[in-house]
């Protein structure tokens, strides 16, 4: 394991089997409408929202959102990302009419090559989890590059600590999160995220709801 996979590790160690298994009770049907605020049903019309047939999901966790979301086609072409391999294996079961080209890598450190690029990815509840502030958590961007066609879509959902509103659920489950390195977000700002989203993208959108915000951006097409 390089360097990176270890620091990204305790962030993704967490999705064991018996977690994955009661994940979609907790997080996206307690933790979402009752302590970040922002119900889960946002995130997927969100995702929708930014949807191509040709697309590329990181930080899976249990697939969920892929079993839900509406494809603008039905030839979808479907790249799952994750350094976890429970996740990864959850997910892939979820979508499997997709049959998912399914991708372990840390998306820290620099990926492997890929010849067909997607034209749209999402990353839900992936950049709260990573290690480090803002600042190095968006080298993922700058390694998803290669894999991407000019003018696709990135959009995502991220819990932040500054910059949002946050009850005192919110405050104690954070800071429980972040001592169990469960979370690394406690400088995660709105503005930090605002500005690494346009120092590499266009047409970038943050949308705030509680303590999640949603964000939607698209690469550079050439001139």
């Amino acid at each position: 394991m390089n360097q990176d996979s270890a620091d990204t590790a305790p962030g993704q160690a967490v999705y064991t089997r018996k977690m994955l298994s009661i994940y979609d009770i907790w997080v996206l049907g307690i933790s979402n409408s009752l302590i970040w605020k922002c119900r889960t049903k946002q995130i997927l019309n969100w995702m929708n929202q930014s949807l191509t047939a040709n697309h590329l999901d990181i930080g899976v966790g249990t697939g969920y959102y892929l079993e839900h979301c509406t494809f603008p086609s039905s030839e979808v072409r479907l790249g799952l990302l994750d350094l976890n391999p429970n996740s990864l294996a959850a997910a892939a079961s979820r979508s499997a009419r997709y049959q998912p080209e399914v991708h372990q890598a840390d998306v820290l450190a620099p990926l492997p090559q890929q010849s067909r690029p997607f034209d749209s990815v999402s990353l839900n509840y992936l950049l709260h989890c990573l290690p480090g502030d803002l600042t190095s958590k968006a080298k993922l961007f700058d390694h998803l590059g290669p894999w991407l066609n000019p003018g696709a879509i990135i959009s995502g959902a991220t819990i932040l600590s500054q910059g949002v509103p946050r009850g005192f659920s919110a405050r104690r489950l954070m800071n429980f999160y972040n001592q169990k390195k469960i979370f690394t977000n406690t400088s995660d700002s709105l503005d930090e995220l605002q500005s690494q989203l346009a120092s590499r993208y266009t047409d970038v959108e943050v949308k705030v709801t509680g303590c999640v915000a949603l964000f939607r951006a698209r690469t550079p097409s050439p001139d």
